[in-house]
């Protein structure tokens, strides 16, 4: 349809012989960037449900440099979508948008900006002229003519705002944060979201959040996830990643995912930039972030926060820049697993009360008050006078590659009584030789082992390995046994290959023949654990016949009882 043809269904000046709902107004969405829409689609459901009286089409703005994936959104939320230029036939009664560069058509309607983000707090680039602008202000002509509406979530904005732009006198409306809300509203269901997200049982979540450009988190660091993974024990933190849209939309998820295989290959959760991540911000235990709303969000809900980044774009005198003194940095080459446990052991919820006090305006009611304004611009009365639903956040889904080979540090003092050996996992895709702590000691009991999953991709990782894992319990022992004959026949260079069983318990068999039953306190399935303990008592020349483990991983400790099952093989010996 050209644009010049005026639209039928379901707006336009001959619509209503074509429609089959007729409502009194119209409602036009501007949808420019993947940001901003999605900001809208998350409040609007909420304000006009069930209401036949509005009509909403939404209307696509191409122009923006991160445009890239807006069309998408739209159709696989079943919008109905019009060109921007066809805006001014569908004779919209107030145009709803989340994006403050739109180029408004003529006329009279008043235009409602929310904010993407967080007030007033960056400096971004203008895409209408050279140099920066204030993000989330609209043009001065737009405020000129009468007809914008800046929706705000602190009166210090409106402050802030009259001080850079004279223009946007009277032109804001004070109705909170939406998206804070939602937020603050799901906040008791985090281990819910952690579960949902595959975190186990016992282990700790880290966020890492990054905004865009240069000297975001991701921009400035793109090895930070690999480094943070290496650092951190794999039995004890998972790591998940909340990544902005406008870097999805201004690169691509291939480059992103290429920029991060290490990471990923590591166990690192990149989490869908659309709508899931607030759940997963809910479920952190600690925020490592930088100058973006996120990380700001993440404080605000009383979690642990360092800061890897922080940009000059960053607006002085904003929630933002309060943040930016408030939280401690981030030393990425530093010890960041002893920084990442000492946020998290003494960093207080209340720690940033002030700072949230600046970003938001009586949390809690911005969408009674956001409707509110909504139909007062629309010029019909709300509906319902009971408030709109408020909704808990959808519950994530699990992302992320399984890790399949790890770097195994172990520690063995056999006793009289129970031998106690301590295990050490890192992902092995990120940690190298010689930089994830002490070397083997033999006189203190400290061994190091490459232990791989069968399913581990990389083939010379499988053929370099000392411990092979089964990918899968084995359904019965004979299946067990069968296939660790099978594995140390193929592969020489291992020294145990150990499996679950499904009924229960492990078999570990080792290259001389012995088959050692191991039996662990607690619901693991993991045959890593076991495995690691026998491989700790081999190498430190400790009986492996009825003996008892007390296995050490982080803070948990669990029983392993081992039991020798088969003798060697005459002439044979451990290697």
């Amino acid at each position: 349809m050209h644009a010049s043809q005026p639209l039928r269904v379901p707006v336009g000046t001959d619509a209503g012989r074509w429609s089959t709902f007729h409502g009194e107004k119209t409602l036009v969405v501007a949808a420019r960037t993947v940001t901003s829409t999605v900001r809208v689609l998350e409040c609007l459901p909420a304000l006009l449900r069930g209401d036949g009286r509005v009509t909403v089409v939404f209307a696509h703005d191409p122009t923006s440099a991160f445009n890239d994936g807006v069309l998408d959104l739209l159709h696989d939320a079943g919008c109905r979508v019009i060109p921007w230029e066809q805006v001014g036939h569908a004779e919209p009664d107030l145009i709803l948008t989340a994006s403050e560069n739109i180029d408004v058509p003529d006329g009279h309607c008043p235009v409602l900006v929310l904010p993407h983000g967080i007030g007033f707090q960056k400096k971004v680039p203008d895409s209408r002229a050279p140099g920066d602008r204030l993000s989330g202000v609209v043009p001065d002509s737009l405020l000129e003519s009468g007809r914008a509406w800046l929706a705000i979530s602190h009166p210090g904005q409106e402050e802030q705002l009259l001080s850079s732009h004279p223009k946007a006198a009277g032109r804001t409306l004070l109705v909170g944060d939406p998206c804070y809300d939602e937020l603050l509203g799901s906040a008791d269901r985090a281990g819910s979201y952690r579960r949902a997200l595959g975190v186990p049982d016992g282990h700790r979540l880290v966020v890492l959040s990054s905004t865009w450009g240069p000297t975001s988190l991701i921009g400035q660091d793109p090895g930070l996830a690999a480094r943070v993974l290496a650092a951190l024990p794999y039995d004890e933190f998972r790591v998940a990643a909340i990544v902005h849209p406008n870097v999805w939309s201004g690169h691509g998820s291939w480059q992103i995912r290429n920029l991060l295989a290490p990471a990923l290959d590591a166990g690192l959760m990149l989490i869908p930039h659309i709508h899931a991540w607030r759940s997963a911000l809910v479920a952190a235990e600690v925020v490592v972030g930088d100058h973006g709303s996120v990380t700001l969000y993440g404080a605000a809900l009383g979690k642990p926060v360092l800061l890897g980044a922080y940009g000059s774009e960053a607006v002085p005198g904003t929630a933002v820049a309060a943040l930016g003194r408030a939280a401690p940095r981030l030393d990425a080459h530093g010890d960041v697993r002893e920084q990442i446990a000492s946020a998290l052991a003494t960093q207080r919820p209340e720690r940033f009360a002030t700072v949230t006090e600046d970003a938001f305006d009586r949390p809690g009611g911005a969408l009674p008050r956001l409707r509110t304004a909504l139909y007062d611009l629309l010029g019909l009365a709300e509906p319902d006078p009971a408030p709109p639903q408020e909704r808990f956040l959808a519950e994530p889904v699990e992302t992320g590659t399984p890790v399949t080979s790890w770097r195994v540090t172990t520690t063995a003092a056999p006793g009289h009584g129970p031998h106690a050996v301590t295990v050490r996992r890192q992902p092995a895709a990120v940690s190298r030789q010689g930089e994830d702590g002490p070397g083997e000691d033999r006189a203190a009991g400290r061994f190091r082992h490459l232990a791989c999953d069968e399913r581990e991709p990389d083939r010379r990782v499988v053929e370099s390995a000392s411990v092979l894992l089964r990918g899968a319990p084995a359904p019965s022992a004979a299946v067990g046994l069968r296939w660790v004959g099978e594995t140390l026949d193929r592969l020489p260079g291992c020294r145990l290959a150990a499996t679950a069983l499904t009924g229960g318990g492990f078999l570990v068999g080792l290259r001389d023949g012995r088959i050692v039953e191991a039996a662990m306190t607690g619901p693991t399935t993991d045959p890593g654990l076991p495995a690691a303990a026998v491989y700790a008592l081999l190498r430190a020349s400790a009986p492996l016949g009825d003996a008892l483990v007390a296995l050490r991983v982080g803070a948990r400790e669990q029983d392993v009882a081992l039991r020798l099952r088969t003798s060697p093989t005459p002439g044979s010996a451990p290697r």
